[in-house]
């Protein structure tokens, strides 16, 4: 039996020819600076051959996966990549579902529940009928009924199916078990003063109003009445505001004409159902409603009050607790009411609470131990971060069984305080102990000397990367000379220096009686001048203190929601906000584009003597407009084919070679490069080429900074991590200067980065502060905490057992509080230096 998995001569991307041998069912973590080649190797190399020889070997046509640039790869096992990208969008899908505690609750309240009757409100003991199989879910008991002790009413027999929101049994009639109502704010959308071309309409802009009008238009010649675009809405006639605001379908317009038909191309949808359908689309995403510039109002339901559910099911009572109450309480607290239901329950109903008593705990005991007890069952997925995404999926692989798998995980301390990062190193060896492989990208030093075997690729990010310069343990790569990542190791071991903490400038901003989710703190100062980080075991409220309360200092027109004062913002000229919200979803949106980059090369290239030989403006050196791009792919440089029950294949464009312009336009080059060469160079490489070109050799160099210097100029912005994200939003702003006092706000800048990569931008965030700013930080790196000037330390736990002030001050000085978790580990890293 092969015990490693052998990859010969490995060219992907950045990789420069490498062979390696990874040992099987060890925990083998990879490491090495961003952009290094870490990916490269674990994703685009290792798990894309595994997909594609599993596919083979099924008998599935394996073309839709390209073969990775690799001679061979032996010993290959079945794989499982754990990524940390959010990818159920659906917003009826919550923590308890996706992880079926919801399902052994369900069946704990449908067995061991004592119900109301609605009729005389008496109460109704359980039957303790026999178990059953859960996994039957009651599907064919049918409607079944029994009748009140008291007062004989007829009543329908709960099953577990009256327990779920998303089932039409137990389902809220007014919520249909979403837990919250949306109306239309008719005042954010229709401006009666405006007429329809004058911004009338605030839903219809740009070419899609143009496009509208004219549907518009043709309805209104159809139907035989006159329309004027340029009316202000408050003179609209009945019949052309029934046709506005609910289109040619409707039966308010309907009634009008009810013999006449619509044709093809004057078919108006209507502005108010145009509005629901774009939202009942965009349903599943996070902020949807925001994304539709405030045209809903989204309430609690005033029947369920957000509890999804039907009254009479959330009457049911075991221990004296609701389902709605159970669902409500962080998953720390299920498991502790778990393990009491034997002590309240009658003996008689102890049978039926064996089956659920053996797995119930164990699942839940896991997701504690990745750090996610704080989570309720009710918090919708789509609010979870990538990170803790990630982790409960990995916690819910543990109880798959399977064996002889490689599992790929990428940066699973995302997001993870120190101390929660030992519970998920137990998880990810009890993984490996049940005979799988486990490989994980990270940057994490303690992950690291608790791996079997550790990879470092580099030495630098891009064209810089992709050789392996270190194998071994932590010991042996502190003793190899070209590893980077022993290289930082030796430095930090050294003797440690002393720091100084700015004061600050005197000044500072102080909120008043915080009360807002789980944190409630009387009173927490900020000191302006400084870099300060907010710090905190995961889900202790850091992000709801900076981003929702401090935040608000933005828009203090506003009525101020989650506390009672914020003083001292006078002393700020504005807040810029970095977190990690992701770029985009434009395919067109590159990074090139995305820091405006494109428009100065555009402008360069146009003014070369050969592009006004040829006539070439700026606009034909754009990959986004008809002119001078390849039109097959509409400069995009790939075609998609649709691959039916499989996700899209792109394919280079048969025409321009993926170059995405007309052969014309590339013959005019810079420094001997096409504009398509320039795109597909790494923004490190270009540097030298662009040197002289003061526009934006600044943020390129910023971007080198920030760690970015391994991106494309051409690659999309949908591919590019939160982290990767942030840092390019950061880049762009430091290359601006700051007129005035600026706070920032950044959320766990050090995500993706290596530790050698976090000095870089610690260097940064100095240089922000000491040019009179003031930077706040979410942060769990204890590199960049050690850093910080000021600390303020939120918890002690996640979730309710959080959101108190347990720490503040100094580095030095939250070391010394012996109830903050942070300073037990900025003990430990202020005095051993690692």
């Amino acid at each position: 039996m092969k015990d490693t998995i052998v990859i010969k001569g490995a060219r992907e991307n950045n990789l420069k020819s490498i062979s390696l041998t990874i040992p099987k069912y060890k925990l083998v973590v990879l490491t090495g600076p961003s952009g290094s080649g870490k990916s490269t190797l674990a994703m685009d190399t290792l798990q894309r051959e595994c997909q594609r020889q599993y596919m083979e070997s099924m008998g599935l046509a394996s073309d839709s996966i390209r073969k990775p640039k690799v001679e061979s790869i032996e010993g290959l096992s079945p794989s499982i990549s754990v990524g940390q990208h959010v990818t159920n969008r659906n917003p009826r899908s919550t923590v308890g579902t996706v992880t079926d505690i919801y399902t052994y609750v369900r069946f704990i309240f449908s067995r061991l529940g004592a119900r109301i009757c609605l009729s005389c409100s008496g109460s109704i003991l359980p039957t303790f009928e026999p178990a059953g199989l859960m996994a039957e879910e009651d599907e064919s008991m049918g409607r079944q009924t029994i009748k009140c002790p008291h007062c004989h009413a007829e009543l329908e027999k709960l099953g577990m199916s009256h327990f779920s929101f998303n089932k039409p049994e137990g389902a809220c009639g007014s919520c249909s078990g979403l837990g919250h109502v949306a109306s239309i704010n008719e005042a954010a959308v229709f401006h009666p003063e405006l007429s329809l071309r004058g911004g009338g309409v605030a839903s219809l802009n740009g070419v899609h109003r143009d496009i509208q009008i004219r549907i518009l238009l043709a309805a209104a010649k159809h139907y035989g009445f006159d329309l004027d675009p340029d009316q202000p809405l408050k003179e609209f006639g009945e019949i052309q505001r029934d046709l506005l605001y609910y289109g040619v379908e409707s039966e308010a317009f309907k009634r009008h004409y009810p013999n006449v038909k619509p044709v093809q191309g004057t078919k108006f949808e209507g502005v108010i159902p145009g509005l629901w359908r774009r939202y009942k689309e965009k349903e599943g995403e996070a902020g949807a409603q925001e994304k539709d510039g405030g045209f809903f109002h989204e309430q609690l339901c005033p029947d369920c009050l957000g509890a999804r559910l039907k009254l009479e099911i959330r009457l049911v009572q075991v221990a004296d607790a609701t389902i709605s109450d159970v669902s409500g309480w962080s998953l720390g607290e299920v498991y502790a009411w778990t393990r009491g239901l034997e002590a309240e329950l009658p003996a008689e109903g102890l049978h039926l609470l064996e089956p659920i008593l053996q797995d119930m705990p164990i699942r839940l005991k896991r997701i504690m131990d990745v750090g996610l007890g704080y989570l309720s069952m009710n918090r919708q997925t789509v609010t979870l971060s990538g990170g803790e995404a990630q982790r409960l999926r990995l916690a819910s692989l543990l109880g798959s069984g399977l064996t002889g798998v490689l599992y790929i995980l990428d940066e699973p301390t995302t997001g993870l305080h120190p101390r929660d990062t030992v519970g998920l190193i137990r998880v990810l060896q009890e993984l490996r102990d049940l005979g799988n492989t486990v490989l994980v990208i990270e940057h994490d030093i303690e992950m690291m000397r608790a791996a079997d075997h550790i990879i470092d690729i580099g030495p630098g990010a891009g064209v810089y990367g992709g050789t392996v310069v270190g194998e071994g343990s932590v010991e042996d790569l502190m003793a190899s000379s070209e590893s980077v990542t022993g290289a930082y190791l030796r430095e930090e071991g050294r003797e440690i220096p002393t720091r100084l903490r700015r004061e600050g400038n005197g000044k500072q901003i102080t909120i008043q009686g915080a009360q807002i989710r789980n944190i409630d703190i009387p009173l927490v100062a900020f000191p302006l001048g400084s870099l300060v980080s907010v710090t905190g075991v995961s889900g202790s409220g850091k992000s709801t203190l900076v981003f929702d309360v401090l935040a608000q200092g933005n828009t203090m027109k506003k009525e101020p929601k989650g506390f009672n004062q914020i003083t001292g913002l006078e002393h700020v000229g504005h807040i810029v906000i970095f977190d990690q919200t992701p770029m985009g979803r434009m395919q067109r949106s590159n990074v090139a584009t995305y820091t405006e980059v494109f428009t100065h090369l555009r402008q360069l290239f146009a003014g070369l003597p050969e592009a006004k030989r040829r006539k070439l403006t700026s606009k034909h050196f754009s990959f986004n407009t008809p002119g001078g791009r390849c039109e097959t792919c509409q400069g995009l440089g790939v075609l998609s084919i649709d691959m039916n029950f499989l996700p899209d294949l792109e394919v280079k464009c048969p025409d321009c070679k993926g170059r995405r312009f007309t052969d014309e336009v590339l013959e005019v080059q810079y420094e001997g490069f096409s504009i398509s060469d320039l795109l597909n160079m790494s923004v490190q490489e270009s540097l030298p080429i662009l040197q002289s070109e003061s526009k934006i050799s600044g943020l390129i160099s910023m971007l080198c900074e920030v760690g970015l210097g391994y991106l494309k100029w051409g690659q999309s912005v949908k591919t590019l991590s939160g982290g990767e994200g942030q840092r390019i939003r950061l880049a762009k702003e430091l290359s601006k200067p700051s007129k005035n006092h600026t706070l920032y706000l950044l959320d766990e800048p050090t995500t993706g980065l290596h530790p050698s990569d976090i000095k870089q931008l610690q260097v940064l965030l100095n240089k922000l502060v000491d040019s009179g700013n003031t930077v706040v930080i979410v942060e769990h790196s204890l590199e960049l905490i050690r850093e910080s000037d000021w600390v303020i330390d939120i918890g002690p736990e996640g979730g309710a057992a959080g959101g108190k002030l347990v720490a503040e001050g100094t580095p030095e000085q939250v070391a010394e509080v012996s109830a903050s978790y942070t300073g037990m580990f900025l003990r430990r890293i202020l005095a051993e230096g690692l």
